[in-house]
């Protein structure tokens, strides 16, 4: 299978795993069959999920974050960090001269001194607040979330109570599940399910902050669903990532653990393309991201800052990346022209006539 991730942790910093057989994360097991591709090339517009489950299981995507649950990179991250909710008229079939418009209007948003030239640090403040805003959008999820679970409405999901609303979610007896519970009887669940349930478990205990009780708050569950909004879970779950990728015992991840290609083999061209892709991307990132210090070697406190979307030199670093990628004339800045060139990266949709429509929005 694929090197998956682990779920991250609490408070307003989040992180998002990429620990192989975390199985605890089981957003990646449950929710799509990892296995069947070497590299995650799915857009967020792809992901799918009945909305019961998807309302009482951690999500394996977490908008704005750069890994994804099952350890492949986030391939939405920069129109996540650019777009933030408002990915209206950007589809494949949007009219080119309403996303053209559009995308200028974002761009004068950015360019927060009207100089017509966006900036490392005004693209900064820009991921900051679009990252703030899809967290604004979780808590509020989360919030609608909770109350499905906490049938009582008591303010508090026991692990018994979550546990019902999961298993009835995979289509058992939910009245039936609880007169089990009640009375501690055999839930007869396949082996599969047993160990999603553990996993999940696990998980809760590190969304319960002391003192444990196995009963969650709101906020406590927010964590669980949304474990980018821990401090201390970016710290566990750290540890596991490093874990679960370090080949040689050493704590710390080289550039060959970090790029390791998923099990399996390359049976065709376009397979060794995927795999291409996957070690090309994996090692800018190791290189110009998360190994700070350019020593060739992530510790677990720069992998925590990579991993950490509201830490502003991290920030200021996809800033950078992000210029880079459209700075045609080199002046690191953002120009009307570039951006409209390279709007499939901003945006995930290619739009012609850029020179020309640049003069038409403007």
């Amino acid at each position: 299978a694929a090197q998956t991730p682990a779920a991250m942790t609490s408070r307003q910093a989040p992180l998002c795993g990429l620990a192989p057989r975390c199985l605890w994360l089981l957003g990646a097991v449950l929710l799509m069959d990892a296995s069947a591709r070497p590299a995650n090339h799915s857009s967020a517009r792809e992901r799918v999920g009945s909305r019961e489950e998807n309302e009482i299981l951690p999500p394996d995507h977490l908008n704005g974050v750069k890994l994804e649950m099952d350890g492949h990179l986030n391939r939405d991250f920069h129109q996540e960090v650019f777009l933030g909710k408002d990915t209206d008229g950007f589809e494949q079939d949007a009219e080119p001269r309403r996303s053209r418009r559009k995308l200028m209007a974002i761009f004068s948003k950015v360019d927060l001194n009207t100089d017509r030239r966006i900036s490392a640090k005004e693209m900064q403040r820009w991921i900051m607040e679009k990252t703030a805003e899809h967290f604004q959008e979780a808590i509020a999820e989360s919030k609608a979330h909770f109350r499905a679970v906490d049938p009582d409405g008591d303010g508090h999901v026991s692990w018994d109570e979550y546990k019902v609303k999961f298993l009835a979610s995979k289509g058992h007896d939910e009245r039936e599940v609880a007169d089990k519970i009640k009375n501690k009887w055999d839930l007869n669940v396949d082996e599969e399910t047993q160990e999603v349930l553990e996993n999940l478990k696990d998980r809760w205990y590190q969304a319960d902050n002391p003192p444990p009780d196995l009963l969650l708050t709101e906020s406590e569950f927010l964590s669980f669903l949304h474990p980018e909004h821990s401090r201390g879970m970016l710290q566990f779950m750290v540890k596991e990532i490093i874990r679960d990728l370090d080949q040689d015992g050493d704590k710390k991840l080289s550039l060959s653990e970090f790029i390791s290609l998923p099990v399996g083999t390359v049976e065709n061209q376009q397979g060794q393309d995927v795999d291409d892709g996957w070690v090309r991307d994996r090692k800018r990132e190791f290189e110009e991201l998360i190994d700070a210090n350019r020593d060739g070697i992530v510790t677990a406190a720069e992998l925590e800052d990579y991993m950490d979307p509201m830490n502003e030199f991290s920030a200021l670093n996809e800033a950078k990346q992000m210029i880079a990628v459209a700075d045609e004339n080199q002046n690191h800045c953002l120009e009307p022209e570039e951006v409209l060139k390279y709007s499939e990266f901003f945006t995930g949709s290619k739009l012609v006539d850029y020179a020309r429509s640049v003069h038409e929005e403007f």
